[in-house]
């Protein structure tokens, strides 16, 4: 699968291919479609390659004797770019780098399933970075994003959509859900608003007063 993307403008997201479970090679391709720059997390580049992927960065700790300096030639000119911090996972560096670059978006896949810890850590970091990056985190079931205060979009009729809170969301309103929200407060771990879905066809509209709401575009 080739990536000789063409540069459109600069608000068109970067793709970050982190190190967890793979996704679908049509998904990879509808992104790779978009993302002028592509940034692959250190052992997960052999899986990259063994797709035909182009990749710009190679970013990470490298460890475990990982030979960084290998895929050179390979993906000339590759921008090889080491990580050695320890507090931080390779994810979180890979957007503190783009931030440093001045990208102002990114959709992020192969960064859920395997282990739940780095699932976890994943998806709330896209609160983490909320005022200096727009992160969309993406598998073959979901699309994770935070939402503004006020959100509206047009879904399909039984499109399932759901509202997880980091700690407490409160003052949410929605319209177009078939579990309705007024005035309503969430709070991870108590009440979160999993596998609501659409009423009809039409613009959904959720609002809320204080906190970080994420939302899961679900398919299965």
């Amino acid at each position: 699968m080739s990536s000789h993307h063409i540069v459109r403008d600069d608000q068109e997201p970067a793709l970050i291919i982190a190190n967890g479970a793979s996704c679908s090679i049509e998904l990879m391709g509808q992104l790779l479609e978009w993302s002028p720059y592509v940034i692959v997390l250190d052992s997960a580049m052999d899986r990259v390659l063994e797709l035909g992927v182009k990749v710009d960065v190679l970013l990470g700790d490298f460890d475990r004797d990982f030979d960084s300096g290998s895929y050179k030639d390979s993906q000339y000119p590759l921008e090889i770019i080491h990580t050695p911090d320890q507090d931080k996972t390779d994810l979180e560096k890979a957007f503190d780098f783009l931030i440093e670059k001045g990208h102002q978006a990114v959709n992020v896949i192969w960064a859920t399933g395997k282990r739940a810890d780095h699932t976890i850590t994943n998806i709330t970091n896209i609160v983490r970075y909320r005022n200096s990056l727009k992160i969309v985190i993406l598998d073959d079931h979901s699309k994770i994003f935070l939402l503004p205060q006020k959100f509206q979009k047009w879904y399909p009729k039984n499109t399932p959509l759901s509202l997880i809170p980091i700690g407490k969301v409160s003052g949410i309103h929605s319209q177009n859900l078939f579990y309705p929200l007024k005035d309503d407060e969430l709070t991870i771990g108590y009440r979160t608003g999993s596998s609501n879905h659409t009423t009809e066809d039409g613009i959904v509209v959720i609002e809320h007063q204080q906190g970080d709401l994420l939302l899961m575009e679900c398919w299965d």
